[in-house]
Parts: structure tokens; C-alpha cells; sequence
């Protein structure tokens, strides 16, 4: 399966070159004779994962090919590759008006021009892909800031073929009758939902597998009963701020993937029933009370009181996800189990076998993961995925007096005594572009020592493996993130270890 996706990769960059070479010289390339002498089934599936402005750019290359772009069974259209609306609308008119495909795989349109008024456009594409058995839509949109919403065509409500849907600032209408029977893949970005209309949706699509809301507002409690309904994804949900802060229950009791993400913005998300969760994601970050007005203007207790009621969440977090398989935290999950664990906070035991960090590499995350292995008697797996440090805002003044407690600490006293009589694997990934010379300032040590604790700690301990990826540094010029992790490496293999049936990998990646 491998071998078969690199070779339609490497066909399509060839006939995208050749689409290039013939257009700039004029004359047919010699590399253009091997692809044309496959079937036209084949030819079709490389153009039909062409973005569509390029498919039809094959027309020039031969009388074969002339029309062979008609046939195309995915249609994807992108208008900033064209220098007007009116351009880009026109494109897409052409293309339809000429395509003899009697199904359609995918249809996905992403609109990116801020001043555009174009619902009847809109209507008339889906309405299109509705009547050749379209199965995944994607309508992508990027309106000017007066945020302009759009309404579906009626026909797409009662699209028995569709599989896989995502919208943008779409319209929810309450009036109307949704019947989408096939659909197991459904997201929605920029949508005001109520309640309610969370219990349409999910009621219209019986066999719906996955669902994610991005940026959606409005919605206070998820009742999700379906026992189909296995993956749930929020990202960055809001509340309006008017009614200052809220919450977003969760109840769903056959979930078995959960992944909230991105920033949590004046709500909370509080789990009312998951007891079927395999894997829980938490990589959100919420912003402090300080943040949302002005620092001078809020009393001291009011921070703290705020600052005990994001801990209180993260511990029954911890209960409710104490019986997961896997759980993967972010940085501010970790940052707040360490100022829990400096308060003297006791932790419940946890049964999770891969706990997976992603986030930015500092002092203070990293004594807040070595506290869940603390917890964590069957961990067998741990991975550390290093990423770029997302831009937030400073810590407030009562989180600085947490984090200035870091120096007065160390690892072996941090969690002391503990042995680790399941942990297998450690992984350790670099994937970071920011400029590592000064690595040591930045909490890295820490992740040295961290990793030669686990091998002095970890009695059945087979593999540590640590990836760096190739990328020159724009500050120092070097390959400093790889050149950092492989002295990592370096000074591993030379650690005294508990388990003598170990090894140290080392891969670099481009």
C-alpha cells in the first residue's frame, strides 16, 4: 500500500512537471511519453489528485489528454490562485459545465477573498455535487470580518451519498428537515450551534462517526447517546463574553476518543460521562482571568480563586480519565499538575499505559509529567513530542511565584524512590524550528536529566529512541536542534542503566 501511494505521488510530480515543461517551451517532453501510455483509469486517478486548475492544465499536452480532464472524479478549487472573484467563480462554472463524471468523490472549494457575495454560486456548485452522488464535501471559507455566513442549497440537507462534510460560517436553520444517513465524518468550523441544534444533527446522522466543532459558540452541553459516535474532537470553543465565564459539559458515555485542542476561550469543558474513553488528547490552554482585563483592576484573591478553579478541573480531569489507555497532555496540563504537586496536591493513580507529551520543552512541564509517571504504575510507553512555543500571553504575577520554585528543585527529590516496573519505550521527537545555542536556558537540561532518571529508574526498560529533524537554524545557520539531541544521545549511551537489555536510538529525518 506504501509502495503504491509513492508511486502515484512520484506520477503526479511528473505530470505536473511535464504540464509545466510543455507550457513554457511548447513542444511535448520526452517524460510525458511513459505516463501516457498508462490505462486512462490511471490517468484519471493522478489527475483527479491534481488541484483541478492543474488537471485541466493537461489539456495541452496531447489530442489524449485533450479531454481526458472531464472525466475527473475530485474537484478541488482554490481561488487564490486567481486574481479576482469573478476569475475564480468563471473557473469553477467551466469546469462544471464540461465535467461527464457520473459520481463524485470529493468536492472541496476553499474561498479565501474577504468581500464576497456569492450564496446563489454556492448553491448551484453543491447542487451540482448533490446530483452526482457526491460523497465528501468540503466548503472552506474565509469571509471579511462582518463574519457573512451562508446557507446550504436545499438538496444538500437530504444527501443520502454523502459520507464525509465540512463547513465553514455555516447558517444552522432550525426549519429544516436534515437527513444525512450515510455521513460519518462530519466538522464545522465557525458555527453558531445551541444546544438543540447539537440534538438535530446527531439525531439526522445515524451512522456518524466522528465529529469536531472548531471555533464553534453557542453550545453548552454535548448529550451525545449514539453508541456509533466513537471520536470527538473541540477546538478552541467559545462563549460569548457577555455572560462571562461558562461551562461545556460533556456527556457522551460511548466516546471512546476525546481531543480538546487549542485555546479554551472564557469556558470550561467539564466531562459529565466518558466512561467508555480509550484516549484522551488535552493539549487546550485556557487564559488567565488577568489576561481578559486589566491586571491592575483584578484583586489578588480573584486571580487565586480563578487560579483553584482551573486546578480543580484539571484534577477531575484526572479522575474522571484515571481508567484511559492512552492520554496525551499539553504544556499548560503539565505546567498546572506541577504548581498542583508544589501545593502538596495528591494525584489520583492512573491506568494509562502511553502518556504522550506535546508541547514546548520547560522546566516547569516536565516536573509536571515526571509527576504523572509518578502516578502511573502500568505506564509502558512515554513520548515526548518537542514543538515550537506557541505564542501566548506572560504568566500572571501567582503563576511567576509557582514557576520561581523550579530552582529550588530537583528531579530525584522531585519524585523520589520511584521504579518504573513497566516502562518499555521512551521516545523523544524534535520537531522544532526555534534556535537551540543557548539550549540550557531553556529548560532542555531538564530533559536530559529526566531521561537519564528513567534509565537508572525504568528496570524494564528496552528502547529509548530520540528523532531530531533536519532543519538549518535562521539564527545560528546549524542544524542546532539535531545537533543538540544527538550530544543528548551521546551522553545517554555512556549513563549507567537498571536494564541491561537496552538500546539507545538515534534517528535524524529530513
Amino acid at each position: 500500500m506504501m509502495a503504491s501511494r509513492r508511486s502515484n505521488k512520484n506520477l503526479r510530480i511528473s505530470l505536473r512537471d511535464s504540464i509545466s515543461k510543455k507550457l513554457k517551451n511548447g513542444v511535448e517532453e520526452e517524460t510525458l511519453d511513459c505516463i501516457s501510455q498508462l490505462p486512462d483509469a490511471v490517468l484519471l486517478q493522478i489527475l483527479s489528485l491534481l488541484p483541478t486548475n492543474d488537471a485541466v492544465k493537461s489539456c495541452v499536452l496531447s489530442k489524449r489528454w485533450r479531454y481526458l480532464w472531464t472525466s475527473i472524479y475530485n474537484f478541488l478549487f482554490i481561488d487564490r490562485n486567481y486574481n479576482n472573484v469573478e476569475n475564480f467563480t468563471s473557473f469553477v462554472d467551466h469546469v462544471l459545465t464540461h465535467s461527464t463524471c457520473p459520481k463524485i468523490k470529493k468536492f472541496q472549494v476553499d474561498f479565501h477573498h474577504g468581500d464576497w457575495e456569492f450564496d446563489c454560486k454556492i448553491s448551484q456548485w453543491l447542487s451540482f455535487a448533490v446530483k452526482n452522488k457526491v460523497e465528501d464535501v468540503m466548503f472552506n471559507s474565509y469571509p471579511s470580518p462582518d463574519e457573512h455566513s451562508y446557507e446550504l442549497p436545499l438538496c444538500m440537507y437530504t444527501c443520502s451519498s454523502l459520507i464525509t462534510l465540512y463547513l465553514s460560517h455555516w447558517v444552522f436553520d432550525k426549519g429544516l428537515v436534515i437527513a444525512w444517513n450515510s455521513l460519518k465524518s462530519l466538522t464545522l468550523d465557525s458555527t453558531t450551534l445551541e444546544d438543540d441544534d447539537i440534538v438535530i444533527l446527531l439525531s439526522s446522522c445515524p451512522v456518524l462517526e466522528t465529529m469536531e466543532l472548531s471555533f464553534c459558540v453557542g453550545c453548552h452541553r454535548l448529550e451525545i447517546t449514539s453508541s456509533n459516535l466513537k471520536r470527538l474532537t473541540i477546538d478552541s470553543h467559545l462563549h460569548h463574553r457577555l455572560v462571562g465565564y461558562g461551562s461545556l459539559e460533556i456527556f457522551a458515555p460511548h466516546l471512546q476518543h476525546l481531543d480538546i485542542s487549542g485555546e479554551l476561550f472564557n469556558v470550561r469543558c467539564r466531562l459529565v460521562n466518558v466512561s467508555s474513553l480509550v484516549i484522551a488528547s488535552l493539549t487546550f490552554s485556557i487564559t488567565c482571568i488577568t489576561v481578559s482585563w486589566d491586571e491592575d483592576d483584578i484583586e489578588e484573591d480573584s486571580c487565586r480563586d480563578h487560579h483553584q478553579d482551573i486546578r480543580n478541573l484539571i484534577l477531575d480531569y484526572l479522575e474522571k480519565l484515571s481508567y484511559v489507555t492512552e492520554l496525551i497532555i499539553g504544556s499548560w496540563f503539565a505546567e498546572v499538575v506541577f504548581m498542583m504537586k508544589l501545593e502538596g496536591v495528591m494525584l489520583p493513580e492512573l491506568r494509562c499505559k502511553c502518556l504522550t507529551l506535546k508541547s514546548h520543552v520547560t522546566e516547569y512541564n516536565l516536573y509536571g509529567i515526571a509527576s504523572l509517571l509518578q502516578t502511573s504504575p502500568l505506564l509502558e510507553s512515554l513520548n515526548i513530542h518537542i514543538e515550537d512555543k506557541d505564542f501566548n500571553e506572560p504568566p500572571c504575577q501567582l503563576e511567576q511565584s509557582y514557576f520561581a520554585e523550579v530552582d529550588k528543585i530537583n528531579l530525584p527529590s522531585w519524585i523520589p524512590d520511584i521504579v518504573f516496573p513497566n516502562l518499555k519505550s521512551v521516545k523523544i521527537v524534535g520537531c522544532i524550528t526555534q534556535c537551540l545555542k543557548e539550549w540550557s536556558k531553556a529548560g532542555y537540561c531538564k530533559l536530559f536529566e529526566l531521561s537519564k532518571f528513567l534509565l537508572k529508574n525504568a528496570v524494564a526498560l528496552q528502547k529509548l529512541v530520540i528523532v531530531a529533524k533536519r532543519r538549518k537554524c535562521c539564527i545560528c545557520s546549524e542544524n542546532c536542534v539535531s545537533r543538540h539531541l544527538s550530544r543528548v544521545a551521546k551522553k545517554l549511551i555512556d549513563t549507567p542503566r537498571s536494564s541491561t537489555n537496552f538500546v539507545i536510538i538515534y534517528q535524524e529525518i529530513a
